[in-house]
């Protein structure tokens, strides 16, 4: 501000002198008119406008992205049973990974004091290692980049003012969840590394560790597309209706079943719950097993009882289905926009793919690439739920 203070100081003396258009006074006139626009392009690009909002909502889409990749990446990564391989966390050191055959044995010697290769892996070559290491150094490595593309960008954004009052506290939060995401990958990790005297089982991460992690991977997706859908798109002006109310609140309890099956997907991939079962739409010979609640207390089969975590899926999966299909009715009684129309159409589309993904990666035993396509499905699927609710949204007065 100083320096353009001095160049109007300047010009306003040689217009008052009437000093004649030289060479010297032209190049100070166009300098203080390039100047003067150039602050005032920062100072509108400072207030949040509808272009701003844009930009924010491009940015915040762009990291749901990133995040989607995470949550696919992590799902190929537990079916190929790779999790396991880093046993230890560093958030600088192991970006670098190992090079040299003395590195390569040394991370090996490492893994081999651990249950996964004393129980299962025993026999595992230095070859095989390297392919699950790389799986779960991947995983880790995008995790990285999910939160550089939140924080750094959020720095950006804030010193350029295009953050409102009340957006402020929402994106910190996303960035805190972020951090917070990649503390409990690491707990969860953690409980496949232990040491359980007492059990013979294969060894596996808690399972209540994996669907916190991706129970919180799904909300902070499920936030930064809301969000960015929301800046992005226009509200839709409905007049209000009874029936569009009754949409509304419809496709809220929708997309929170649809939230709570994805979620349930942690409990039957963390007890390998898919195998247990492999028949359609029967569980074996019954259609309520016998061992549905062989676990004392009964709540503990919920969680615990892979019997029971199938059996509880599908009837969400179910549920899911039968709740997306009476939504896309009733939307067909209400005059809704054409963009919302094709967001129920979508949303009811994919809810049968993913029905038939299920059913097929049932019925073939867990195959690694049609399980990882039915889970990424489950995230289509939240997807399109969040889209028809942004669609539908009440337009704010």
């Amino acid at each position: 501000f100083r320096k353009i203070l001095t160049e109007i100081c300047y010009l306003q003396i040689l217009q008052n002198v009437q000093i004649k258009r030289t060479p010297l006074r032209q190049w100070l006139l166009r300098r203080a008119q390039t100047t003067e626009g150039g602050h005032a392009s920062v100072r509108m690009a400072s207030i949040p406008n509808a272009a701003s909002d844009r930009v924010l909502g491009r940015w915040l889409v762009g990291c749901s992205g990133l995040v989607l990749g995470a949550v696919v990446l992590g799902g190929v990564t537990r079916l190929t049973e790779s999790g396991l391989s880093m046993v230890d966390w560093h958030l600088v050191k192991e970006m670098k990974p190992p090079r040299t055959e003395a590195e390569w044995e040394d991370e090996f010697s490492k893994y081999k004091q651990f249950p996964e290769f004393k129980i299962m892996n025993h026999d595992m070559t230095l070859r095989e290692f390297k392919f699950i290491f790389y799986m779960e150094w991947g995983h880790r490595m995008w995790g990285r980049l999910v939160g550089l593309a939140y924080i750094l960008p959020t720095v950006y954004f804030w010193k350029r003012g295009y953050f409102s009052r009340s957006m402020k506290p929402r994106v910190l939060g996303l960035c805190g969840f972020v951090v917070f995401q990649g503390l409990l990958g690491w707990y969860m990790v953690k409980s496949g590394l232990e040491e359980k005297t007492e059990s013979y089982d294969i060894p596996r991460v808690s399972q209540y560790r994996l669907a916190a992690h991706l129970g919180s991977a799904l909300l902070l997706y499920c936030s930064s597309l809301w969000m960015g859908l929301t800046l992005m798109l226009p509200a839709n002006k409905i007049p209000d209706s009874r029936n569009l109310l009754q949409l509304r609140r419809f496709a809220k309890v929708t997309g929170g079943l649809v939230f709570l099956t994805a979620l349930s997907g942690a409990f039957v991939a963390g007890l390998d719950a898919g195998l247990v079962y492999n028949s359609f739409p029967k569980m074996g010979e019954r259609w309520i097993p016998d061992d549905l609640l062989a676990f004392s207390p009964a709540i503990k089969n919920v969680f615990e009882n892979p019997t029971t975590v199938q059996f509880d899926h599908r009837i969400l999966g179910i549920g899911s289905l039968t709740a997306i299909t009476g939504l896309y009715l009733f939307s067909r009684r209400v005059h809704l926009p054409r963009r919302a129309k094709i967001a129920i159409g979508c949303l009811t589309a994919m809810a049968y793919t993913q029905v038939v993904l299920g059913i097929s990666t049932l019925l073939l035993y867990v195959p690694t690439s049609l399980a990882a396509t039915h889970q990424s499905g489950s995230v289509a699927l939240l997807t399109f739920a969040i889209w028809v609710l942004a669609e539908l949204r009440k337009v704010v007065k």
